[in-house]
């Protein structure tokens, strides 16, 4: 009997050319690490550590060992290795320095201490922390266009700014350059915010920090913030004495003036007083402003005459937006500045 000619078995497609089940997509895996998207994306570009199966036309899927060479990143950098040498190590190109080896978690020694934030904040933390001023200012960029500037204010940058903070007082001298390269950035990202033209006689909102004080970064998220509505502001920013703050009130004859203050040590109630008693015009038609006091400087207790206590952007906003429509105080010369009416 003639015998069957054997069967050769199909041929197995090799495994490694087929996506493992368990790949998660970039946007799983920042959420898993809490960082940004675009930080995934730009670790990739510039370091080339990137998934290792890539197939064409298809999104980014990042495996196991893909995750654990980012989380590795993520520890590096943390505790202060330079990206490029951390993505050198996270990628067996190079051994870690016994600085960068010590977590076993992500973050590190080195890592803000956020709590329960939103993960933006997290990916924001990291990159304060390793100094990668590109990638703050693409993570504050997307936090703006996402969630709007009082939100992302509230839920994103105000709460790392805080965590910067906190990390200062507890470590001494150390991440005094993250808090300031952070705050240079959003003061950055304020000023690229294109305000809405102004509507024309509309008397403005004067910003300013009391004498003294330098930290400025709430008052130019409130300009910003009353920019994009369409409210003319004038920003005077950090330190401004209180002369030339006299003068612009009397110049401008504004809508309101908010007066911000950090600290006790440079909250001044006697400023405040003599502010709020401003006024201009025509006998018998005297026009006073608005004086709104920011910041945690400022005791708690009744404010004095035409003054009240602003206590969060978004409630601010509202206060100055309630304002009475002002009035013109006008002269023989014809129109004179405008005034909140007292």
């Amino acid at each position: 009997m003639p015998q069957r000619p054997r069967q050769t078995p199909p041929r197995q497609t090799p495994q490694q050319h087929q996506p493992p089940a368990a790949a998660l997509s970039t946007g799983a895996v920042a959420r898993h690490l809490g960082v940004s998207p675009t930080t995934l994306r730009s670790w990739e570009r510039r370091y080339a550590i990137g998934p290792a199966h890539r197939e064409a036309g298809r999104h980014r899927r990042w495996t196991a060992p893909d995750i654990a060479r980012l989380e590795l990143m993520c520890r590096l950098t943390a505790d202060g290795v330079p990206p490029a040498e951390a993505a050198r190590a996270a990628l067996g190109g190079t051994s870690p320095t016994r600085r960068a080896e010590a977590p076993q978690t992500p973050g590190g020694p080195s890592a803000l201490p956020l709590g329960a934030v939103r993960p933006e904040c997290r990916g924001l933390s990291r990159a304060a922390v390793r100094l990668d001023a590109p990638t703050v200012a693409d993570l504050l960029e997307e936090a703006l266009a996402e969630h709007g500037l009082v939100t992302a204010w509230e839920q994103v940058i105000a709460p790392t700014l805080h965590a910067v903070g906190r990390k200062w007082a507890s470590a001494g001298e150390r991440y005094v350059e993250v808090e300031h390269l952070l705050s240079w950035q959003v003061s950055a990202a304020f000023h690229r915010i294109r305000p809405v033209p102004e509507p024309p006689r509309t008397p403005p909102v004067l910003l300013a920090c009391v004498p003294g004080e330098q930290h400025s970064l709430p008052i130019e998220a409130l300009a910003a913030a009353l920019g994009q509505r369409g409210v003319p502001a004038r920003m005077f920013g950090a330190a401004l004495p209180a002369e030339a703050l006299h003068d612009a009130v009397r110049r401008t004859g504004p809508r309101a003036v908010v007066l911000w203050a950090q600290s006790r040590a440079t909250a001044d109630p006697a400023l405040a007083r003599s502010v709020a008693a401003i006024e201009w015009g025509l006998r018998g038609a005297r026009s006073h402003s608005a004086l709104l006091l920011a910041g945690p400087g400022w005791s708690p207790g009744p404010p004095a005459p035409r003054t009240e206590r602003l206590y969060g952007l978004r409630s601010g906003l509202a206060v100055i937006e309630s304002l009475a429509p002002p009035r013109a105080a006008t002269g023989a010369a014809g129109a004179g500045p405008f005034a909140y009416g007292s």
